[in-house]
Formats: structure tokens, sequence, C-alpha cells
């Protein structure tokens, strides 16, 4: 039967109704500030949002949305190709492209969008494609789109992208190279200078997706090719609004002049009303507090590294790094859904990871912290961490 292939799904929502526990599609009944809401009825610490500056409930971005709704409506009603180009969509490509040092941006309506639509289009039938491993699904869409001739190499490992690299040939010239920045659920860091190196080496393009890192990372948050100084090998940078810019949407900024042609070949962004005007100027807005706000940066890694040594002195299987993206890695499913069940109860709001969104076949208790957390607020989610491991319900390295 048609539907035969979503059993195991539908089995593993009955033993979560029967459980009466919600970890996907929680209900938040209430936000109270960026760090705080009602989550199933219960007051919590929010602990997994991606808002890493704490940008979503900030005033001036709120006012900017209200003041676009007023003026300009609350939609366009069309694609960017049609009638959904106004005038704060070309100012914020112009404002993005700007902020990253480059001529050429493009400016979609969800980062899935964005990143989807370049990797489908940048290559296509008789390229070759070469993706890390533990790529976003979004890249894996878009690849799988785009007819090219796909490879994965291992997970951050540029000796294994060299390797495939040099049996390309001639060919390697003009392969596509895919990494990210901040991986989404570990909080892992791509060693970009190493990779950066092999392109230099071979040849290809290299497009990074920024979408954990843009706002984190780099001396004024253009992400971690800035921070790991490369920025000059990156021919494509792709990224979200939905984490440090706090709204929804995406980008691609480009210092080729090519993007501008490439923009009408994208179906993603063709075929696709384009923003809100209210989430077009909140993002705006938020873009140009990054810009003249670097403390919040310093603030949320001083949570990140907090948070990591806390839950890491506890002896959990946390990411190999501090990170925005603090990760408790599991084996077991029914405990892993206690035990966010339990955090719930406790107070703390985090995102239960299943495979195969997971990159192994580990369950996740994946935290997000935020510049506006406060330390008392860290300090709690560690606390409840300790409680279900001194209740015997979280398993504890240092016991094996």
């Amino acid at each position: 039967m048609l539907f035969d292939k979503f059993k195991s799904m539908a089995d593993f929502q009955a033993e979560l109704a029967e459980r009466q526990v919600k970890p996907f599609g929680a209900v938040t009944e209430k936000i109270l500030s960026a760090t705080e809401g009602v989550v199933e009825g219960r007051q919590v610490i929010l602990a997994g949002t991606n808002n890493y500056l704490g940008l979503s409930y900030d005033a001036r971005c709120i006012k900017a949305a209200k003041d676009a709704a007023q003026q300009w409506g609350t939609g366009t009603t069309g694609s960017r190709l049609a009638n959904g180009s106004f005038a704060g969509h070309q100012a914020l490509e112009d404002e993005i492209a700007g902020f990253y040092g480059v001529d050429h941006a493009i400016v979609f309506s969800t980062g899935y969008a964005a990143t989807m639509g370049m990797c489908a289009t940048l290559a296509g039938p008789g390229d070759v494609i070469l993706m890390d491993a533990d790529s976003h699904a979004s890249i894996y869409s878009g690849v799988k789109l785009s007819g090219a001739e796909v490879i994965r190499f291992k997970h951050s490992d540029p000796d294994d992208l060299a390797k495939r690299m040099r049996r390309l040939g001639d060919r390697a010239s003009e392969t596509l190279i895919i990494a990210e920045g901040i991986y989404s659920m570990l909080g892992d860091v791509a060693p970009l200078q190493e990779i950066a190196a092999v392109k230099r080496e071979y040849g290809g393009y290299l497009l990074v997706d920024e979408a954990h890192s843009m706002g984190a990372l780099g001396d004024s948050g253009r992400g971690a090719a800035q921070a790991a100084g490369v920025e000059a090998d990156v021919d494509f940078t792709v990224g979200t609004f939905s984490k440090s810019l706090g709204s929804i949407g995406g980008f691609c900024v480009s210092q080729h002049a090519d993007l501008e042609a490439i923009r009408f070949c994208i179906s993603a962004y063709i075929f696709t009303a384009s923003s809100s005007p209210s989430i077009i100027a909140s993002t705006r807005e938020a873009l140009r507090i990054i810009g003249e706000e670097p403390q919040r940066r310093t603030q949320l890694w001083d949570n990140a590294n907090r948070l990591y040594q806390g839950l890491k002195s506890l002896g959990l299987a946390v990411g190999p790094t501090a990170s925005p993206v603090v990760a408790v890695e599991m084996e077991d499913r029914s405990q892993t859904i206690s035990c966010w069940e339990a955090l719930l109860d406790a107070g703390v709001y985090v995102n239960l990871v299943i495979p195969p969104a997971s990159p192994s076949t580990n369950f996740l208790l994946r935290n997000s912290v935020s510049a506006a957390h406060s330390s008392e607020q860290i300090d709690t989610i560690i606390a409840a961490y300790a409680g279900l491991r001194d209740a015997g319900m979280l398993p504890s390295t240092k016991d094996n």
C-alpha cells in the first residue's frame, strides 16, 4: 500500500500518544521573553529555539515589523519575479551583501529554500558535487534535485575530501564542494581552513552553509568562514534568518556576478511567494543590531561555554566542542523521551532529536544557547540535567 512506508513513524507516534508526551510539535502557548515561555502548559526556560542572539523578542525588531505591516500590508501575494519584489526586499539584499562584503545577494522566503535552491541549481547533469556526509536535509534535498553526480566525503575530514578530489582528475576544477559552518545537531565547527586549502590545491567552487554560525562566529558575525580567515575562498554563502536574526527567511551571497543570472534559474525562488514586509523589516533591524552590538556574541559564547562545561562536568556525552548548540547523546529511545519529559517538568524546554535527523543512530537532547539567557538560567538548565543523572535517568560517561 501507498502508506506502508509510514508505518514505523505511525507506530512511534502511537507510542508517544500512549505515554501522553509530545516532544515533536510541542505547542508554545505563550512567549514571556526571548528565553521564557509556556510550553504544553508549563512555564519553562526556552533552551531549544536557536534564538542565538535573543533578537526574536527585541523591542526594536518588533517595532520594525509592526511599522512595516502598517505601511506595506501583511503579505506580497506573489513571487519575487511576479509582484513580490518590494523596496524592502531589495534593501535587505543590498544590506546583507554589504554585511558580507560582497556585491551580490538573493533573499529567499525560507532558509530551507535558500540552501535547497542553491544546491539544486548551481550544479546539474554532468557536474560533480562533493558534500559533507553530515549535511543538513536541505542540502541533501537540493543535490538530489540537481541531477549532478553526488559524492559524500567523511564528516569534517579534509583528507578524505582531498582524496576524492584527486580521483576526479580534471573534473575537480569544476566541482561544487559543500560544507557547513556549525553543524546543527552536535554543534561542531567545520575545519574550513583545511577545506579551503583543498579547494585552492585542486580547484572547484566552495559553498558554505552558515545557518547556525552566522551571527555567532567571526569578528563581525559573518560566520565560520570569517572566523577561519577563508572568506576569499568561499564562492557562495547561504544561510537563514531564523537563527541569529530571529525571524524567517534565507539568503545567498556571493562575490560572483553570475549570481544575478542564477537567480532566475532557481525554482525555489521563482515559484515561491516572497517574504512578508514585516519579516523583511524585522530582519533588516536585526542585521543592523548584529553589526552594532558585538557584545551579544561575547555573551552567547560565555553562556555556551558555561552550559557545555557544566554538562560535561556531569559526565554527560556532549559534542566535541563548546558551541551555541550543546547536545547530549543517548542510545535508548524510550529513555531519551523520558528525559525530555522530565526536563520539561523541571522547567526546561529542549529539542528531542531522533535518527535520521541525528548524525548517528543515537538520540539527542539538543540544547541551543542564547545571548539572552542569564547565568542563572544556564545554571538552572545544568541543575535540571544533574537531577536526571542523580535519579538514574541519564547515563554518565563517568560511570563507564
